[in-house]
């Protein structure tokens, strides 16, 4: 065949884009000069009187809202000169700097109106750098302010910023000047959190007079919405009829008539406030007690509240939501077959009714299991919450598997996730952690990291081989773990998969780890604390050491614990914490 009438070769290499990233930035760089030059100026922008000579074409690939202005039939279109109403010539003197050098200064002072302007001019990055810029600058004497301004523009960050802030300094912020210059709504909102840190419900109830007497004639007609908002039910017959007494509310007889009807017909559903509450260690007394010992050391509060057998289910596992709501897993029928074939397990779920200090069945359909009789010893089930879901592990340590379910509130039912393979089989200790919006499954030799939203698995660096490790516990983006004797705790940042050794437990005189008994941590006011069994060399029995770790000093300080002389047995490799309003406890406090 002829040269030319072979076929061209065609080549296998593929075409590739290049982006000139010097080219983008230089591009921007000319565009400024020339606003700075003058040149080639098409439009002036009238503001407050002011005039800003502007590029069409520049604006209109910054702003949406100048787009449609400039590419319309408006008559905004054809104008020379364009007046902008709703803008302070300041502020959008800032927009302008910001549109032709991509650079944008943002200060306390002119955070808000510079907000206002790029949310009329519809500049995306400005409004959104604008709410981060205020989120992170809330305090406590402007919280007010900002929320009602969070309020009005619908900045959702900011207003749940203010709202903790509030929350948290409630007391202080409700005797403020500009607490009472909240609309109804907002007021109505701010009262309605179960996070407001008050001891009592009448300090929620004097800042709603102080609102009302800001402007009595204007505002009393508005007392019959908010008084539902007060927890009557947390007050008592003597605050209920002082509060009915009050010349507020016999000023308006209605007033008078809600309160009435909110205190006859009650609300459970009013949780106390989270000011109301105290931190408890949740321990059970003995495997099969019907006790249960809610503690707080450093409170020096010993609480035990005793259950009808029928009234307290076995716990298989055991955990407290973020949203304070206490779960045990426990069995609903265990089918053992003779001959040894893989039987099906079915548990269910129970949840403490703080209120009636009562467990309940939470209403949640079974969890079913597979499990291998003659391997009891060896497998583990936990129950945890992420992000207001719970999941459920089957742990099998022997033959490496973790069987994990979630819990679909809509459908009422439990649905697979990834199953997990160890690479080693191990017969000790195993637990399972949330931290962040992650699942963390960690044993003596391995660390395993879950991502909900990826329904994935994935391998981080273990703690080493600690022997005997006993106990982990969640604090903000760490997991602190430890072995049975306190001599190798460690840190796990789960941001850095880093981990760090921790100062190990000196025993004090006199006293020994008990033989058969585990050190558990547990978390208090934020802080890692440790409860350890020894054995005294005077005295028969157990004695419990509760101990705190001071990150500042990086060393382990002894607290005061006056536990009663009892087994306790822990579910889990900590022992859990919630917040428990005393008073539903109705029971004596042990000495």
């Amino acid at each position: 065949m002829a040269a030319a009438d072979q076929e061209p070769h065609v080549s296998a290499v593929r075409p590739r884009s290049y982006q000139d990233e010097s080219y983008l930035h230089g591009f921007l760089g000319t565009v400024g000069d020339l606003q700075k030059d003058g040149a080639f100026q098409d439009v002036v922008l009238e503001v407050e009187g002011r005039r800003f000579p502007c590029h069409r074409l520049v604006l209109s690939a910054a702003s949406p809202y100048f787009r449609a202005m400039f590419t319309s039939d408006m008559a905004e279109s054809r104008q020379k000169t364009v007046v902008l109403q709703g803008l302070d010539a300041g502020m959008f003197e800032e927009i302008l700097s910001y549109i032709y050098s991509g650079t944008l200064h943002v200060s306390l002072a002119k955070v808000q109106p510079l907000y206002q302007a790029a949310d009329l001019l519809q500049l995306d990055y400005v409004r959104d750098t604008c709410s981060s810029y205020m989120a992170m600058n809330v305090e406590c004497s402007t919280c007010v302010d900002q929320y009602k301004f969070a309020d009005v523009f619908s900045v959702d960050i900011v207003r749940n910023r203010c709202l903790q802030l509030i929350n948290r300094h409630f007391v202080e912020v409700s005797s403020r000047e500009e607490f009472c210059s909240l609309n109804v709504n907002q007021l109505t909102e701010i009262i309605s959190q179960d996070e407001l840190e008050v001891k009592e419900e009448t300090t929620v109830w004097e800042s709603v007079v102080r609102w009302v007497q800001h402007n009595r004639e204007d505002r009393l007609h508005h007392l019959p919405s908010i008084l539902p908002h007060i927890r009557v039910n947390l007050l008592t017959s003597d605050d209920t009829a002082a509060i009915l007494d009050h010349p507020v509310v016999r000023e308006d007889p209605g007033s008078s008539e809600v309160i009435r009807t909110v205190v006859q017909e009650g609300n459970p559903n009013l949780k106390p406030r989270l000011g109301m509450t105290t931190e408890m260690v949740l321990m059970f007394c003995n495997d099969n007690s019907k006790d249960l010992l809610f503690m707080n050391p450093r409170e020096g509060k010993y609480i035990s509240s005793s259950y009808k057998s029928e009234d307290l289910p076995y716990a298989r596992a055991m955990t407290v939501t973020s949203d304070n709501n206490i779960y045990i897993l426990t069995n609903e029928r265990d089918d053992d077959d003779d001959d040894e074939r893989e039987s099906v397990e079915e548990l269910s779920v129970f949840k403490y009714n703080h209120a009636g200090n009562v467990w309940e069945h939470a209403g949640m359909s079974s969890v079913f299991k597979w499990r291998r009789p003659e391997n009891n010893l060896k497998y583990h089930d936990h129950l945890i919450e992420v992000d207001g879901i719970l999941y459920y592990l089957d742990v099998d340590l022997e033959y490496g598997e973790i069987l994990m379910k979630k819990y679909n509130q809509h459908t009422g039912k439990w649905e697979e996730c990834s199953l997990l393979h160890l690479d080693y089989a191990s017969y000790g200790f195993s637990e399972t952690l949330s931290c962040g919006s992650n699942i963390y499954f960690l044993t003596n030799t391995e660390l395993y990291r879950y991502d909900p939203s990826q329904d994935q698995w994935c391998k981080r660096t273990p703690p080493g081989n600690i022997p005997e490790l006993s106990t982990a516990v969640t604090i903000g983006t760490d997991i602190f773990c430890s072995d049975r004797y306190v001599s190798l705790p460690r840190v796990y940042n789960t941001e850095t998969d880093c981990w760090q050794e921790l100062p190990s437990w000196m025993s004090p005189i006199n006293f020994d780890l008990h033989e058969y008994e585990v050190p558990l941590f547990f978390v208090l006011e934020n802080q890692l604390h440790i409860l350890i069994t020894c054995a005294s060399h005077y005295q028969e029995g157990y004695v419990y050491l509760a101990n705190v770790y001071d990150r500042s000093a990086d060393t382990w300080r002894e607290l005061k614990a006056t536990l009663p002389n009892t087994k306790y047995y822990p579910h889990g490799s900590h022992w859990p914490v919630a917040r428990i309003y005393l008073p539903y406890l109705r029971a004596p406090e042990c000495t």
